[in-house]
């Protein structure tokens, strides 16, 4: 379909210079510029600043619980957020976070990893790691259940959510219910038909994304690492049930497509939704101008988890 006008109207306000083109200080204060603009988020239970052990030092963390939670204990979400590896921090996607924990009923504790350029991979990925395995370990601490643990990003936060799962499996644990992947970055050759068909005009290009890849690796040979593109690795099975969401003017659609297909014929169950006529950070944006298909995806992810939650965990 065209493009919503709604995404024209997002597209117009937020185009700007090449994201390479400006010191990364300045994109970033930028993008908490633009989180400061957003409406107010929805209420919570509560919130809590945390800080969790990492590899490198204390990482901080921002836990939510859901308004009018029940007894008993919860499910937990870990979330990553999105930026490419360099922008963005847990202010930037308070939004998301909080509409996701009263969605999915459950405790989200939202992960600020190190950026790059100035820490590259596998840094980012050792602290959501670390994360992840703090909150298994601690979850009855928080109220939540340790056989329910699900992760969840967006665009880069999807990468490290899926590379999450990925190693998760590789090492035996933390078992994982679910992953539910917002537009993900899945493989560094960007050389998909959504990046080549979508490469400009369209809020995210292929040359800004081949930046982020080229700010995020530290090596060429990271470019067949599972770990880094979870797009490479060569069997998918046994990891955690997926929620895929893709928008339709996103150089990074097939990606996510083409990891649901991958995942699905692995035999894992995959959930795939592609919101048409928007474009790739709809979600987050969303707010700005009160787009429908933001909500609706959230929505879907939050039912998505209900549903995981639901079932029991696998044993890692």
């Amino acid at each position: 379909m065209p493009l919503d006008p709604k995404s024209q109207v997002l597209l117009d306000m937020l185009s700007g210079p090449p994201i390479f083109s400006v010191p990364v200080r300045e994109a970033r204060a930028a993008a908490i510029q633009l989180a400061a603009a957003m409406p107010a988020s929805e209420a919570v239970g509560r919130v809590e600043e945390r800080a969790i052990p990492g590899p490198l030092g204390d990482i901080a963390a921002r836990i939510y619980w859901p308004a009018g939670a029940t007894a008993g204990a919860l499910p937990i979400v870990v979330y990553f957020h999105g930026g490419g590896w360099v922008l963005c921090n847990l202010d930037t996607h308070d939004g998301v976070c909080r509409s996701l924990t009263n969605l999915a009923g459950c405790i989200t504790v939202s992960v600020d990893y190190r950026l790059a350029p100035e820490h590259r991979f596998p840094e980012p990925l050792g602290d959501c790691l670390a994360a992840v395995g703090w909150v298994a370990d601690n979850a009855e601490r928080l109220g939540g259940d340790p056989a329910r643990v699900a992760v969840a990003g967006d665009s880069a936060g999807g990468n490290l959510a899926a590379a999450v799962a990925v190693a998760s499996r590789q090492r035996g644990g933390p078992a994982l219910v679910h992953q539910v992947l917002f537009y993900p970055a899945l493989d560094a050759r960007c050389d998909m038909p959504s990046c080549r068909s979508l490469s400009e005009g369209y809020m995210l290009t292929a040359a800004e994304m081949r930046w982020y890849w080229d700010s995020y690796l530290t090596s060429d040979a990271d470019r067949e690492n599972p770990l880094a593109c979870p797009l490479r690795a060569r069997d998918l099975g046994g990891l955690p049930g997926a929620t895929v969401i893709t928008a339709e003017y996103d150089p990074l659609r097939d990606d996510g497509e083409t990891y649901a297909a991958r995942l699905k014929e692995a035999g894992v169950p995959v959930e795939l939704k592609r919101f048409d006529g928007v474009l790739h950070g709809f979600v987050l944006v969303a707010p700005l101008v009160d787009l429908a298909q933001g909500k609706e995806a959230l929505a879907f992810a939050g039912a998505s988890l209900r549903q995981a939650f639901a079932q029991p965990a696998p044993r890692a």
